[in-house]
């Protein structure tokens, strides 16, 4: 299904043209109302019953647990991506000698902590090289069709960060179980915009900043624990996620059980009593839009712009390499001119390395269309 343009629900002046949401989605006004109402119990705590510490919590982790397509025991809260890239790191076996794989130019978020794991034991780095056709998913293969099972853990996204290309996490984890290598996955740039079967890719840990397609605030994120990893150990002992915290007045009783699946995986200070609720409605939102179309819509979008900006001399990432909702545009060393003209333009993208990266939403129309066609026909 193709969705209309959404402009409606978001505070966004016609002026502005945004196709940067890989940067940050806008919260809805609904967020901002959720947000202004949990501001406002905030300034009255009296009336924050114990209760209000886990009910919303738990409503908003079965709500993201169902656009992941996962259960409610597979999701941890976390603040930001590189926490669940930490966590992973903690418990997956790596020993001296070991590799782990990473992409070339991988975001820092994704990279610095298996650069210090590896440090710490003895392993090593393998850094999977630019492909020169754009094609990561053979690159990665290939490399570990040459290393076999000296790689130990594989790191990677769905979808390239800087161009927008995607990878084929299906066939990159049957080779992992192939040569027994744990599967950690960066879903920043995927996760909410674009179908993820976890059941078929069935990694060990995958992390999604939430701020970008998940519609979360920022400093709120998610965390998928497999099954097999959920009696692990997290990067925090709290008090929140142990068994029977409800009862208050039992604190004291300190437990070594915890709650049941990934919620021990869950930061410190879990409730966030003024993020989850705009977090809840940004997921609200995502199910009534669905994922499904989301990407359908953004696809047919980005065809569009393609086809625009093929027509005016630039080159864009093929159809058959990108995600649905991000189109990179290679530009050289324009990036100076062309941001001047955007900047004219009030349009907003982002620009990483010899890449143009937009990443339009639902709330790009024709208006929006027009004006990114005008100002790169200049």
């Amino acid at each position: 299904m193709i969705l209309p343009s959404q402009r409606q629900l978001f505070d966004m002046p016609r002026e502005v043209c945004y196709l940067n949401a890989a940067y940050m989605t806008p919260l809805t006004k609904k967020q901002v109302a959720a947000g202004e109402a949990a501001l406002k119990l905030s300034s009255h705590p009296w009336n924050l019953a114990p209760e209000g510490f886990f009910d919303k919590t738990e409503t908003t982790r079965a709500l993201a647990a169902e656009v992941m397509g996962v259960t409610p025991d597979d999701v941890a809260f976390v603040p930001a991506a590189s926490y669940g890239i930490a966590t992973a790191a903690k418990n997956l076996p790596f020993r001296s000698g070991q590799a782990i794989l990473l992409l070339e130019e991988q975001f820092p978020s994704n990279v610095y902590e298996w650069q210090a794991l590896a440090s710490r034991v003895g392993g090593e780095i393998l850094t999977v090289a630019t492909p020169t056709d754009g094609d990561w998913t053979t690159a990665v293969l290939e490399t570990m069709d040459r290393f076999g099972h000296k790689i130990a853990i594989v790191s990677v996204a769905n979808v390239y960060w800087s161009s927008g290309v995607t990878l084929d996490l299906a066939a990159i984890s049957r080779k992992c179980k192939e040569v027994a290598s744990a599967l950690v996955l960066d879903l920043s740039q995927s996760l909410g915009a674009m179908p993820t079967d976890f059941t078929e890719i069935d990694p060990d840990f995958a992390v999604a900043a939430g701020y970008k397609w998940m519609m979360a605030p920022y400093g709120l994120s998610v965390l998928y624990v497999a099954p097999r990893w959920q009696h692990g150990v997290g990067l925090e002992q709290h008090w929140i996620s142990r068994k029977d915290s409800e009862d208050f007045r039992a604190l004291v009783n300190y437990s070594q059980e915890f709650q049941p699946g990934a919620r021990r995986f869950d930061m410190g200070e879990r409730s966030q009593l003024i993020l989850m609720p705009i977090f809840e409605e940004g997921l609200l939102q995502l199910l009534e839009w669905g994922v499904g179309n989301i990407a359908n819509t953004l696809s047919a979008l980005n065809a569009r712009l393609a086809a625009k900006l093929d027509g005016v001399g630039f080159e864009c990432v093929p159809a058959k390499l990108r995600a649905p909702h991000m189109l990179g545009v290679k530009i050289g060393a324009r990036a100076d001119e062309i941001g001047q003209l955007f900047k004219l333009n009030n349009i907003s993208a982002s620009f990483r390395g010899d890449m143009l990266r937009l990443s339009p939403h639902l709330w790009v129309d024709a208006q929006d269309e027009a004006r990114l066609r005008d100002a790169l026909g200049a």
